[in-house]
């Protein structure tokens, strides 16, 4: 690939032809509980700096971090029963990004009209699955996508952010590469336990197919036939930065060229023994890339090794430097959709998985290996016989095998949800 090309995947501020696509997307920012505990948030989204908040009449906004005054930060604003105000001067801003409120002035000149001249750019948010979602692009903005297991019963949901020191593209093309779980997780992370034996079961057969919402990638290893589910069903590189492997997303959030977000949503179907079961508030937390103490990435968790694998190849990848191989043929597929997606936008169409249709996005239905597991209500006795079978993965642990970093009362929750303790 070229400099030119790599740098029209990569970047993504403002005016780029990818910041542009993204644009036509919302994307998960906060967490819903967290602005209930915290109200106002900062936020850096496709190279933009602003300011999230829940006003006290529970309405969101996503406006200008900085203050139109003086440039204070509204990231320290208080919030008010409609809008935010900056606690330097006082200046007040409601959703819509209108100041509304400019107490020296209003009492000095009550007749001026000069709050009226003052606007800051502010974008849309909705609320879905426990997450805020944001959309910085062009109207009418599209529906926010409705996944198929945002509407799962009888599960615990919980919502993890990592930044990662590089590029979203990179992050992304790890969601159509299959074999990195052979060698990355499976052998390299075997090493890191101290585990000797054995490499892994190899890949034998890859496939990769595009559908409406992405790219599904399915596969066959050694000792597995062509009646596994990751053979029939497979996963799901989703449109246009996220994984989906059946029990959860990870959406790569390009905070600016050089900083990825992170955002895992992860929902565990309680056993059929322990329904129902209502999940009464969505918990959140933080999982750090470095140790706090030695500065060395963490490895010990799936994710986590992933996040030390894409940072390894640099900030943003060269990709002049690369040399594909057939396992990469997801890869190239998802670069040369993304180049159409490009022509397409510049004239005047909808690039890919942008839904519009509220009757489709009642639910949309994604393919899930193992669905049994998170749509049934399996007894205990089912669900191992799936996890034998290699079809639940790090879904089937009694361990949070995901990121490093849960929280002890959440932990607690989610195993009191299981049954386990």
């Amino acid at each position: 690939m070229d400099e030119a090309t790599n740098r029209i995947l990569t970047q993504v501020g403002a005016g780029t032809p990818m910041g542009g696509l993204l644009r036509h997307y919302w994307h998960p920012i906060a967490a819903v509980a967290e602005l209930e505990d915290h109200p106002v948030k900062p936020v850096r989204l496709l190279g933009e700096d602003l300011a999230l908040y829940r006003d006290r009449s529970g309405q969101y906004g996503l406006i200008d971090r900085h203050c139109a005054h003086r440039r204070a930060d509204l990231a320290s604003g208080i919030v008010e029963a409609h809008g935010l105000r900056c606690h330097y001067h006082g200046w007040c801003y409601d959703h819509t990004g209108r100041c509304i409120e400019q107490p020296y002035e209003d009492a000095a000149d009550p007749a001026s009209r000069y709050k009226e001249r003052i606007r800051l750019k502010a974008y849309k948010v909705e609320a879905l699955a426990g997450l805020l979602w944001a959309y910085l692009g062009p109207e009418p903005a599209p529906l926010v996508p409705n996944w198929e297991p945002f509407t799962w019963a009888n599960g615990f949901v919980q919502v993890v952010f990592s930044e990662v020191p590089c590029n979203w593209f990179q992050a992304q093309e790890n969601s159509a590469d299959p074999v990195h779980f052979e060698w990355l997780h499976d052998n390299w992370g075997a090493r890191l336990r101290g585990e000797g034996g054995p490499y892994s079961p190899r890949h034998l057969r890859l496939e990769f197919e595009e559908f409406d919402h992405g790219i599904v990638y399915k596969r066959i290893r050694e000792g597995q036939g062509e009646t596994t589910p990751l053979w029939t069903v497979g996963r799901v590189c989703l449109w246009p930065n996220a994984l989906f492997t059946g029990n959860h997303f990870e959406w790569r959030v390009p905070m600016d060229d050089a900083t990825t977000l992170s955002v895992g949503w992860f929902f565990s179907r309680v056993p059929a023994e322990r329904e129902p079961y209502v999940q009464k508030r969505i918990p959140y937390w933080t999982s750090p890339v470095r140790d706090a103490q030695t500065g060395r990435w963490i490895t010990t968790h799936l994710m986590n090794q992933d996040f030390l694998a894409w940072a390894g190849q640099g900030t943003i990848a060269d990709r002049g430097q690369e040399h594909l191989g057939r396992s990469d043929r997801g890869i190239i597929m998802m670069r040369r959709r993304f180049l159409a997606d490009l022509e397409g936008i510049a004239a005047g169409r909808d690039p890919k998985a942008v839904i519009r249709d509220r009757s489709v996005n009642a639910c949309v239905p994604l393919p899930v290996a193992g669905r049994e597991a998170f749509t049934r209500g399996l007894t205990r006795e089912e669900r191992q016989r799936l996890a034998r079978d290699g079809v639940l993965g790090g879904a089937a642990q009694r361990e949070f095998a995901w990121l490093a970093g849960q929280p002890e009362e959440v932990r607690k929750a989610w195993r009191d949800a299981m049954g386990w303790d």
